[in-house]
């Protein structure tokens, strides 16, 4: 094993001179991306194809009184396949794909572990192939990223190229599994890298071009979810999708609010299994109720695009409701009220999936009820169609908030943009209403309070980059309490420095002496040996943890008008922290990031 290491160390090696001398940076990152976002296209494919086999193996069961009573244990037995997996085989955890990818460009030099290059597809094939209600998109950008990550790890790319070709990864699975290049490069680039360059924008194109090709050449044109529009739009009906840009901006924060507190509450259990078997029967009692929760729930809303709603009630309690327009509507309109439930429980239990495709389910159902409600009641002549689809638009642009990525993936997967003006209107609107509610999508919700991710401040950014435990000093000379001055004399001449912690035999700081402070006494030989140290130490201003984010520790400096600062770990004294440290540490870090 050492040897076979050995050689392929060498061949890389060799690899990596002949690339430095005869090809550009540039060329090298156009031809490493193509390749990544085929590597991509090619997982989105094999992730597809396998849920399809679960899904379709799983169908072959018998029927008890004309109901598949089998499909109430298939997301239970799903869930605890996914713990076991995730637990005992790739022993990492799940939660939400994207926020952990955030993370790694954050706080991890965009390096992500080489078993997410296909732990997530694992998961997530059992997950949605045995039901959960939940997405493939977020596993797949996952395993998109981290073999970008990877693959750049390789070639010994640096912090910057690795994280573009992070992106590319995930350009290259989105592009790949819904058939939209479009949407894919512009995904990368508003939730992903969230800064516009064009020296990022060629390799993203190319990824996800390449990612496409692979989807078309291996799939055709069976891809996740496709429709082709019939009907145009109306600008008289303009009135109606403004106000449906707020409905999918209030149903955008009905989801993320409910997404929190269910996901939340169902993580206080800390057994594994337990937490699995709560979540897994909680969803099998909603699917009971409501069929149409089951899985990603693409077939309800191609149902509803193509004119037969009354397919909702196959297998459920309510099927001689079927012929009931308001019984549908009424139908659906429960099932927005619960869908977020499911998709929290399947996550939070230990399943493993996005929110991608629950957002394009809650809103297509949100248009539905909304054009179907008019019609009825105002007696208008809405298109139920179109609404559906912008309704995918605008719920996604609010929960995600990625209204870009939201119009143009509607735009492409209808192939044609005879929506546009809608899509733009209701994707702008909704996504204004949360944000006044939610400033944070959930991907970056977390990440943001808890300091792990900074958007948009520059100075914050580079100081988040900078880790306190590099930076602390330790080269003070320490003094303890009860000794005399003339014992400070001795440690002044042997110090370059003008601080002394007074620290006891449990390690604790007790205070500071500083070089202005005994330097009247220090000449004065009764002073020195009379002198005890504890009667002529100060108290620090303020002390800092290893653990503090670096802009707590600038407000700190801030208040105190300090130039040093005590650095204490659980009681004990560690080090000081200075200012000029800090900004040698800022200085390196600011040169990094400008540089290209």
């Amino acid at each position: 094993m050492a040897n076979q290491k050995s050689t392929f160390s060498t061949i890389m090696m060799k690899i990596l001179v002949w690339r430095i001398r005869h090809v550009s940076d540039n060329n090298f990152m156009m031809v490493t991306a193509g390749l990544i976002g085929l590597l991509a296209g090619l997982a989105a494919v094999v992730l597809k194809s396998t849920v399809h086999i679960i899904i379709q193996y799983l169908e072959l069961n018998h029927t008890l009184f004309s109901f598949d009573y089998f499909y109430l244990g298939y997301p239970l037995l799903g869930i605890l396949l996914t713990v076991v997996a995730s637990k005992y085989i790739f022993k990492e955890g799940l939660g939400h794909g994207i926020t952990q990818i955030l993370y790694a460009i954050s706080k991890n030099s965009s390096v992500i572990r080489k078993t997410r290059m296909y732990s997530r597809m694992v998961t997530s094939a059992i997950t949605v192939g045995f039901g959960g209600s939940v997405g493939l998109e977020a596993p797949i950008v996952v395993t998109g990223s981290a073999i970008g990550s990877n693959l750049s790890r390789l070639f010994h790319l640096g912090y910057k190229k690795r994280t573009v070709l992070l992106g590319c990864g995930a350009a290259g699975a989105i592009s790949a599994i819904f058939n939209s290049p479009v949407t894919g490069v512009i995904f990368a680039m508003e939730v992903i890298l969230t800064e516009v360059k064009i020296s990022r924008f060629i390799p993203l194109l190319i990824a996800s071009v390449c990612g496409q090709l692979v989807a078309l050449v291996l799939l055709g044109e069976d891809i996740l979810f496709s429709f082709t529009l019939t009907e145009t739009f109306i600008a008289k009906e303009t009135g109606y999708y403004v106000l449906f840009g707020a409905v999918c901006g209030i149903i955008s924060l009905y989801f993320t609010r409910m997404m929190y507190v269910f996901e939340g509450s169902i993580e206080k259990l800390k057994n594994d299994f337990g937490r699995a078997a709560v979540g897994g029967i909680s969803l099998a009692l909603i699917i009971l109720t409501f069929p149409p929760i089951y899985g990603e729930g693409y077939e309800t809303i191609k149902s509803l695009l193509q004119g037969t709603s009354s397919d909702i009630f196959h297998n459920s309690f309510f099927d001689h409701l079927s012929d009931s327009q308001a019984s549908i509507i009424v139908f659906l309109f429960f099932i927005l009220l619960v869908k977020p439930i499911a998709t929290a429980l399947t996550i939070g239990a230990g399943g493993s999936g996005g929110i991608f495709a629950p957002s394009l389910f809650m809103g297509g159902l949100s248009g539905y009820v909304f054009s179907s409600t008019s019609n009825s009641i105002l007696n208008t002549s809405l298109s139920t169609s179109n609404f559906t689809l912008v309704g995918m638009c605008g719920v996604m642009s609010g929960v995600l908030h990625a209204p870009l990525t939201a119009i143009f993936l509607i735009a492409e997967i209808t192939s044609g943009y005879v929506l546009f003006v809608p899509l733009m209107l209701v994707s702008a609107i909704s996504f204004s209403t949360i944000s006044y509610f939610e400033k944070h999508s959930i991907y970056t919700k977390r990440l943001i309070e808890t300091g792990d991710l900074i958007q948009y401040d520059k100075d914050q950014i580079v100081l988040s980059l900078i880790d306190l435990k590099k930076i602390v000093e330790k080269d003070l000379l320490i003094i303890h309490p009860e000794a005399n001055l003339d014992d400070l004399v001795k440690l002044v001449m042997k110090s370059n420095r003008n601080i002394f912690p007074v620290v006891n035999d449990q390690k604790e700081l007790q205070g500071i002496v500083t070089l202005d402070d005994i330097r009247e006494m220090m000449f004065d030989d009764d002073s020195r040996k009379n002198v005890i140290i504890k009667t002529i130490m100060q108290k620090p201003p303020a002390s800092v943890s290893p653990q503090e984010k670096m802009q707590s520790v600038m407000n700190k400096f801030e208040v105190t008008q300090a130039w040093n600062l005590p650095v204490i770990d659980n009681g004990e004294y560690v080090g000081f922290i200075s200012k000029s440290r800090i900004f040698n540490a800022y200085r390196k870090k600011l040169i990094r990031q400008t540089a290209e």
